[in-house]
């Protein structure tokens, strides 16, 4: 069932109603357990299983834990955990993966092999919710959390629909207890989750899936492109990945606000970052955080040596990259993202040395130099192949380039979508504040309401229906 589709207004609507008139917080609950797996279910029945057993074994051993005082035991117990929640995510988005990259490897050897592939299918959000299974049985691990959460609270935690198949990844310290306590719905939740929810809708209707046939023009033509077609195509990309899985982000956490239930921010205007740390600081927070504590932290974090860091900061983020899928593509990614935060480390901390004037001409030479630096990195991300990567590049840098690009041109709606994105993150991050638009005079509110839904409905004639992170 997609955010963008009138099969999920129906269920939206009957969830909303239903919930509100049942009013006491277990009824509620239950209700929104049962909705939850039916969301879920509608992708595909089988995969409730997967869920329940997840759900039931992290739920086991999180109370094991929670019984358990001796120091050996409780970390066999969590090693346990992780094994088996990781299994599972690598049999079903791994494992044939890993078997075809072992089948090349050997026939490049010389060694010829009959590969033995598994016949599934990868389960919508299973990266996201495995990873929401593990949090809970490291922080009780760690005594962050007590393991006396009621099964049927944990239960809804992990598959609470608004946040179930794309993010963001949420901590059980920050969601249980909001599940726990009474909700209550004010005018500002509920026109802020109306607001989220049309601004999650313009990004991906609008520039999203307006701007996907121009990029999908050059990265699937078996022409090769001038640099012009991919710069653009890269160009587009980036907007393009950031309006749909922002946009997802947004519509799944207004849709929370109108349940009364706070989900995490999961970007905060990311393309004005200056250097690859405050990118990761603004782009997918849920991930990075998750990896910085329950990965980055537990190898070492910085506090050893400085080889050691170098290590510790590149492992966490080639397995992000490789959380992302299975190609090679996305280690590459990873290696690259690693790879700028090392460089910066290495060369980019000395902005306190220099006037503040200098400062900020540094800082806005950053942001256009870091941008370019992200725009590739994006196009390892959307390449089919090294071998697409490798004739991208040289492109890039030899040309040829033409005036007339071979990319189609973008529908209007996509168009002014981006000039209007652009304009609206700019006043956010000037301001600080996501909710600036609140202290807008009244004309100028219904200005912006009526420009997103007006642009919005112009770029439904482009709507797809799968969202890029659903895969992931």
């Amino acid at each position: 069932m997609n955010y963008a589709s009138l099969q999920f207004v129906a269920f939206l609507l009957f969830v909303f109603s239903g919930y509100w008139i049942l009013r006491k917080r277990e009824l509620q609950n239950w209700f929104l357990l049962v909705c939850s797996y039916y969301f879920y279910a509608c992708w595909d029945v089988r995969f409730l299983l997967l869920i329940w057993f997840l759900t039931g074994t992290s739920f086991w051993f999180g109370r094991e834990l929670g019984l358990t005082s001796g120091a050996v035991i409780r970390k066999r117990l969590l090693i346990i955990y992780a094994t088996i929640s990781l299994s599972v995510l690598g049999i079903f988005k791994y494992f044939n993966f890993f078997v075809a990259s072992a089948q090349t490897l050997l026939t490049s050897a010389g060694i010829n092999v009959d590969p033995f592939f598994l016949s599934i299918i990868l389960p919508v959000g299973i990266s996201f919710f495995t990873f929401e299974s593990l949090s809970y049985v490291i922080e009780i691990y760690q005594g962050r959390l007590p393991s006396t959460t009621p099964l049927r609270q944990y239960a809804l935690f992990i598959a609470y629909f608004p946040k179930l198949v794309a993010g963001p990844i949420e901590r059980p310290a920050v969601l249980i207890p909001q599940i726990q306590r009474e909700r209550r719905l004010g005018y500002d939740d509920f026109t802020r989750g109306l607001f989220l929810i049309l601004l999650g809708l313009f990004k991906k209707i609008a520039i999203a899936d307006g701007l996907a046939p121009s990029v999908d023009a050059i990265f699937a033509s078996p022409r090769p492109p001038s640099g012009t077609d991919v710069v653009l195509a890269t160009l587009a990309f980036a907007f393009q990945i950031y309006c749909d899985f922002s946009g997802y982000t947004d519509i799944a956490r207004g849709v929370s606000k109108l349940l009364g239930i706070e989900l995490s921010q999961n970007f905060r205007f990311p393309y004005f970052s200056s250097n690859p740390s405050e990118f990761w600081r603004r782009w997918h927070i849920s991930l990075s955080s998750w990896l910085r504590d329950y990965l980055y932290i537990p190898l070492g974090g910085n506090r050893g040596r400085q080889g050691r860091t170098r290590f510790n900061l590149m492992v966490t983020m080639l397995l992000g990259g490789l959380w992302h899928g299975a190609a090679w593509n996305f280690v590459l990614w990873g290696f690259y993202q690693g790879l700028l935060l090392l460089v910066y480390q290495a060369f980019g901390n000395g902005s306190s040395l220099v006037s503040d004037a200098r400062r900020k001409t540094a800082k806005a030479l950053g942001f256009l130099v870091f941008f370019g630096l992200m725009c590739y990195g994006w196009l390892l991300f959307r390449a089919a192949s090294f071998a697409q990567i490798a004739t991208f590049t040289k492109t890039i840098f030899v040309g040829p380039y033409r005036i007339a690009s071979s990319m189609p041109t973008p529908p209007i709606a996509a168009t002014i979508g981006v000039l209007l994105l652009m304009s609206y993150d700019l006043a956010a991050y000037r301001s600080g504040r996501a909710t600036f638009y609140r202290a807008l005079p009244p004309w100028s509110r219904g200005g912006l309401y009526s420009c997103l839904i007006v642009v919005t409905l112009m770029g439904l004639a482009n709507a797809r229906s799968a969202f890029i992170y659903f895969q992931f």
